[in-house]
């Protein structure tokens, strides 16, 4: 049934699973097919909860679209790995598939705390303040005032934790809760070592 839900276009949280498992190589290299294809889903995610997160959810489908573009034009052989395109990019002084994952790179820091928050809230927790929480943790220093304003007003209108965790598509909501725990950590390792990886090499302020 999950391979139907993704085929209708609904969202699975089972497959952004498998999609952030298949990210890292035995070397700790992250893998970009997989890794938006990860991002996929998180849109998909993004889109069933409505009109609230569109700010964030037409964001990440243009830059996913952009580095789609990189995985499969002329140079898609320097676009396999995050770590490989990092090398690309610096000595061929480009910056713009890093400066385009830098911003899918802190929307996922958001994410990954707003999972972790449903994960780990009681039945009762209320999602506005987990997610306005990983939001000020996360996304807003990069945001102007004003798209934090109508952020945090719209954090306001999201569904009860039962209802999210129904939207992710994999059962009753402890069964929910478990691929949750399943894949926040392997979101957290893909965040971190792109973290990592773009504080060595000083791209993660690009502007």
């Amino acid at each position: 049934p999950g391979a139907m839900a993704a085929a209708a276009g609904a969202f699975s949280l089972r497959e952004v699973l498998d999609a952030f498992q298949k990210c890292v190589t035995e070397q700790r290299e992250v893998l970009l097919e997989p890794y938006l294809s990860g991002w996929r889903g998180l849109i998909r995610f993004l889109q069933s909860l409505g009109a609230v997160f569109s700010f964030i959810s037409k964001d990440a489908v243009a830059k996913v679209q952009l580095l789609e573009g990189h995985c499969r034009g002329p140079q898609r052989e320097q676009y396999v790995s995050l770590q490989s395109m990092v090398r690309h990019e610096l000595a061929a002084g480009l910056a713009s598939g890093c400066r385009t994952l830098l911003r899918l790179h802190r929307a996922l820091r958001w994410l990954q705390l707003f999972l972790e928050g449903l994960r780990s809230g009681g039945r009762d927790s209320r999602t506005s303040v987990i997610c306005t929480d990983a939001y000020n943790a996360s996304l807003a220093a990069h945001h102007p005032w004003v798209v934090r304003k109508a952020a945090t007003v719209a954090f306001c209108a999201l569904p009860s934790r039962d209802a999210f965790l129904e939207v992710m598509n994999v059962g009753p909501p402890e069964e929910a809760v478990a691929v949750l725990g399943e894949a926040i950590p392997y979101i957290d390792d893909v965040y971190g070592i792109t973290q990592e990886l773009f504080a060595r090499h000083k791209l993660l302020d690009l502007p």
